[in-house]
Parts: C-alpha cells; structure tokens; sequence
C-alpha cells in the first residue's frame, strides 16, 4: 500500500510542478509583454498609429505558446477525466507485473 501512496504522490507532485510551470509562464509572460508594449508606444511617431500589427506580433505569438502550454496542463484532466491517470498506472503497473514471468 505504500507503494501505490508514493506512486501517487510522485503524480501529484508532478501535476503540480507542471501548473506551477504554467503560472510561471503565464507570469513572464505578462510582464515581457507590457515591457514591450510601453518601449513600442514610447517609440512611435506623433500621429503614428498604436494599433499596429509590430506593436503586439510578440505578444500574439508567444500567446500561441502559452495557449498551447496551458492546454497540455489542463484539458488532458478535462478530456479524459481526474481519474484517468490513476487508472492507467494501474492498468500498466498490472500489466508489468503479469508480463514479468513470462
């Protein structure tokens, strides 16, 4: 039994370094962006246009990586349910130890 409590642990522990690495990202991310949103508008001519495709082209395509990001942190759990990890390990864990004589 202490076996399947560290094998849990051990998910957790690694479910949690990976949203800590999101919010860790997402984080960067917001600060970068602003840093370089207010350099772009402090840069622009009198009468320039802040709505410009250079102003925010960092910011959109690095939220493109983010987004990708927190999908693969979040929506395996949404898609295939809280339990779906732990059933799995299980599944292959029963599978090493009945393959193992063979």
């Amino acid at each position: 039994m202490e076996n399947l409590d560290e094998i849990k642990y051990q998910e957790a522990l690694k479910r949690v370094k990976k949203i800590k690495g999101f919010y860790t990202h997402l984080a960067v991310y917001v600060v970068i962006n602003i840093a370089i949103v207010i350099a772009n508008f402090q840069s622009l001519d009198e009468g320039e246009s802040y709505f410009q495709f250079r102003i925010f082209s960092t910011a959109f395509f690095w939220g493109i990586g983010l987004a990708a990001h927190g999908l693969s942190v979040f929506v395996p759990t949404m898609l295939m349910g809280k339990n779906w990890e732990e059933r799995k390990i299980k599944e292959l864990m029963d599978k090493e130890k009945n393959n193992k004589w063979e």
